[in-house]
């Protein structure tokens, strides 16, 4: 069965023909126009993907990613706005947003960044099948008091769960399987987040970022995931 993305935009005129082209590309479809309706639509039909403007009526598309992720909804959220600040597509990606395209937009581009996101979903998914079938030794990685377990995708720090954003997870799992090496943004940005992932290196120090409160005892001062000079991040466990 062909995927199901639900687009919420309160726009009719763009709703329609985000609606149209996506049909015509074979995915299934259904609309929402305000927060609260595309939030009890999401919870009950569980999309493949989100195509979430960030102005919306009754809720705006901001508190409906964040609510989305408290609930632990993991497949990809794409939003849309109508600004051009830096500010937004930092917001976008504090709550957890995928990808973030401003308008206007190309159709082109959309559709090219919803395909990147759902191809990276299966990955995941063919992932978790192969690690499904591995010894439990080859399960769990543990780097003194962090370890993580690859079949149920947890993180725990000294014997605690650490709630981590899907991005989080696969950024920190990446990290794990290639210790002690220099990896550059650039590499990292096309291996997590895929090689035709349409953003910039910006997105992986976000992330970085992140986890460094997570998982480092001194964020201010990483001894996990250290910053190489003028080439990109270490992780040294």
């Amino acid at each position: 069965m062909s995927e199901l993305i639900l687009v919420v935009e309160d726009e009719p005129s763009l709703q329609e023909t985000l609606a149209y082209n996506l049909e015509k590309q074979g995915y299934r479809v259904e609309t929402a126009s305000d927060g609260r309706t595309a939030l009890e639509t999401a919870r009950r039909l569980k999309p493949d993907l989100i195509v979430l403007d960030i102005m919306l009526p009754a809720l705006d598309g901001i508190e409906v990613c964040k609510a989305l992720r408290r609930e632990s909804f993991s497949s990809p959220i794409l939003m849309l706005t109508a600004r051009d600040e830096e500010i937004d597509r930092v917001v976008g990606l504090e709550i957890g947003a995928d990808d973030y395209l401003t308008k206007p937009f190309s159709m082109r581009e959309l559709l090219a960044r919803i395909k990147a996101q759902l191809r990276r979903m299966q990955v995941v998914r063919e992932e978790l099948d192969k690690i499904k079938t591995a010894s439990p030794a080859q399960d769990t990685l543990i780097f003194g008091n962090l370890s993580i377990n690859r079949t149920r995708r947890e993180v725990l720090v000294d014997g605690n769960v650490i709630p981590l954003k899907p991005q989080e997870y696969e950024l920190l799992l990446f990290f794990a399987e290639h210790r002690g090496q220099m990896l550059s943004r650039e590499f990292i940005l096309e291996r997590v987040w895929g090689w035709d992932y349409i953003g910039d290196s910006r997105t992986v120090d976000v992330h970085v970022r992140w986890l460094r409160q997570k998982i480092e005892s001194d964020p201010a001062n990483p001894a996990r995931i250290v910053t190489v000079r003028g080439g990109g991040y270490r992780f040294e466990g």
